[in-house]
């Protein structure tokens, strides 16, 4: 048995669950409203306050989408009563971002700036030249944006310098020394 996928999902108050055929989900909470279509194998019930995940058969095809169904879920519902948040560091000498209007504007050691848009349902905040944290209540946006933001300079081994997670580790490599 997936012990993911059997646990049932709680819906906290405030949080409206619809489940229509073909297995279409809308959860609307108090920070927005996500809507998903999943694989139509999977039984998706609503229980009072709970969303049960069934798969029909033990094939392996089932079970890997019996607990990524019921993740998924449970992060729709996370996002629209807390929402998600990502924290970006900027490490190098010159490296700075800022905020203007909707855009993010970093200074990344290139020739001109970057400018970057926020997407539809993300927002980005700069609480201070080399911090940025972006929010949003789709996990996956989230995830997916900050990426974007990181590619544009992903930290190298050497120095440190670049774009990097809140607490991510750079593992660091010892230049060339001389004769």
């Amino acid at each position: 048995m997936s012990r993911i996928g059997i646990k049932p999902i709680e819906i906290p108050q405030g949080v409206e669950v619809i489940i229509e055929k073909n297995n279409f989900v809308t959860v609307k909470g108090p920070k927005g409203e996500l809507k998903q279509k999943f694989v139509e194998d999977m039984k998706i019930t609503k229980e009072e306050n709970k969303i049960i995940v069934e798969r029909p058969t033990n094939n392996k095809k089932h079970k890997s989408l019996h607990g990524l169904t019921r993740t998924l879920i449970s992060n729709m519902i996370e996002g629209v009563t807390k929402g998600f948040e990502k924290k970006l560091e900027l490490v190098g000498v010159g490296y700075r971002a800022q905020k203007q209007g909707k855009k993010l504007v970093m200074g990344l050691g290139f020739s001109h700036p970057v400018e970057m848009e926020d997407p539809e349902g993300i927002t980005t905040e700069v609480p201070n030249q080399t911090e940025i944290i972006v929010k949003g209540i789709d996990k996956q946006l989230v995830g997916n944006y900050a990426a974007k933001i990181r590619a544009w300079r992903e930290p190298e081994p050497y120095k440190g310098k670049g774009i990097r997670y809140a607490g991510e580790v750079i593992r660091r490599k010892e230049g060339k020394t001389g004769k």
